[in-house]
């Protein structure tokens, strides 16, 4: 999977634009530039109908996945979530799966932290990764093994701005992340936005734990959860690390892809 390529929008000459129509819902002009970019970036079509393609389509398809009223009109409830901090991976709904349904087909996945945060210690970083990885193995019969050398299939690091995948990032907030789905390549790759103040929950800022454990779903096979709870819901919320843990939607989802782990080994 690769994620969506926005292009930037020509505006006119305040002197000669046009009136907003009436899927802008009285929303001031910056923010219903927003709300293009985002319907944009995180509800692409693969349809062929103008109608699928159209910006009243893709908003009303982003309030089934809120669960909000189906009105095809923008709101200040919609504005509000465009403007959170999220994952850059588009949205589908409920618990979902790319569309090939991509997965790992070894029993043992390597991984390998190729950069790190200098908001945490190394140690913490490979820490939090290997938790947010135990909390998906726990409930599938896949295990992760990690390499300190060489290219591995799940590939983690830290960036800023572009860095080399066609998806830039965008500074503080906004995007935070993006992984992609099982493959070869840049596939099960996991990128975090270095300009983020990254934390282990003791402090403010990005909870690391929270974002690798829902990025790393991707890197795995999930898409985004339309279920407010799950981990693999698409915008960021603050998560302490202590009690975190997957949702009954997670768990469904990834089971999905690889079934369940034995009660004998899973405790």
């Amino acid at each position: 999977m690769r994620l969506t390529v926005l292009c930037a929008l020509c505006l006119l000459p305040s002197g000669l634009a046009s009136p907003l129509p009436r899927e802008a819902g009285g929303m001031s002009e910056p923010q219903w530039r927003q709300a293009q970019d985002y319907l944009r970036r995180f509800y692409p079509f693969n349809s062929e109908t103008r109608e699928a393609d159209s910006f009243e389509a893709r908003l009303k398809r982003m309030q089934t996945f809120f669960r909000l009223p189906v009105t095809g009109v923008l709101t200040p409830r919609l504005v509000e979530i465009m403007q959170k901090p999220r994952c850059g991976v588009p949205d589908v709904a409920d618990y979902s799966l790319f569309p090939t349904q991509p997965k790992w087909n070894s029993r043992v996945v390597t991984y390998r932290v190729i950069s790190y945060t200098r908001d945490l210690p190394r140690v913490t970083v490979n820490q939090l990764v290997a938790k947010a990885l135990a909390l998906w193995s726990r409930e599938i019969p896949l295990s992760f093994r990690r390499v300190l050398a060489g290219t591995a299939d799940i590939m983690i690091g830290f960036a800023r701005g572009a860095h080399g995948d066609y998806y830039p990032f965008d500074g503080p907030g906004n995007t935070l992340a993006h992984a992609f789905a099982p493959g070869p390549g840049l596939g099960g790759d996991a990128h975090f936005d270095e300009d983020e103040r990254w934390t282990d929950g003791s402090r403010l800022g990005i909870n690391f734990l929270v974002t690798a454990t829902h990025e790393l779903g991707h890197s795995l096979g999930l898409g985004h959860s339309s279920d407010p709870s799950a981990v693999m819901y698409p915008t960021y919320r603050v998560g302490e690390s202590k009690n975190f843990r997957l949702s009954p939607d997670d768990i469904k989802g990834i089971q999905k892809l690889y079934g369940e782990k034995s009660n004998l080994r899973k405790n």
